[in-house]
């Protein structure tokens, strides 16, 4: 495979930090990851953390080939998608509101599974924002994405499990502070409320 182009890695470092910035910051996953590491703690949450970091590189290597293009092309496709995400957002939260305890394994209900966490991305809006926008302004006009796909979806998943993993830490600190039932019930209701209002710019999406 050739090198990168002197154009492609200079686009590298701003699109590292725009990466960065769309992965810190609040979002469905980092809700859901939140509330995971406070219901189950880190080591049955990594399947989850895993599946969002890949699920989302593989999403932007896939947009990057040219599935970008045909989904802001088609205005049908757009409202399956919008109609799947916002169906299976409401699932999720319905999850979390209902998770009874701390979890242990073997109790209903389960973390999400790596499969899960990945397609999720699919659904995610907020991922379809950072990959469409970092496919059209971080990558040269004109450059094979065949040969950026690969660095760009490395750095993807180099920048972006650290990044979730810091909701996933903070959640397994909360777990002591809601070792009581009512203290935890009221956290998985305000966590399922919160991603329900992160679908609200699905809403406003025409």
């Amino acid at each position: 495979m050739p090198a990168l182009s002197a154009a492609q890695l200079a686009l590298l470092p701003g699109f590292a930090l725009f990466i960065f910035a769309g992965s810190v910051t609040p979002g469905p996953n980092n809700i859901m990851i939140l509330a995971s590491g406070a219901n189950f703690g880190i080591r049955r949450s990594l399947p989850h953390l895993c599946g969002i970091a890949m699920g989302f590189a593989f999403m932007l290597a896939v947009v990057g080939l040219g599935l970008g293009a045909v989904f802001l092309a088609s205005p049908a496709l757009q409202a399956a998608m919008r109609v799947a995400g916002l169906a299976y957002i409401l699932w999720l939260a319905w999850r979390i509101a209902t998770a009874q305890g701390l979890g242990e394994a073997g109790a209903a209900p389960q973390p999400l599974t790596f499969v899960q966490a990945a397609l999720f991305q699919w659904v995610n809006v907020k991922a379809w924002m950072l990959v469409t926008g970092a496919v059209a302004v971080h990558t040269a006009p004109g450059e094979a994405m065949l040969l950026a796909g690969p660095v760009l979806a490395l750095i993807c998943v180099v920048v972006n499990l650290p990044s979730v993993a810091i909701w996933l830490v903070l959640g397994v600190g909360l777990r002591r502070l809601l070792a009581r039932p009512a203290a935890l019930r009221g956290f998985n209701l305000a966590m399922a409320a919160l991603l329900v209002l992160s679908i609200l710019p699905m809403l406003r999406t025409p």
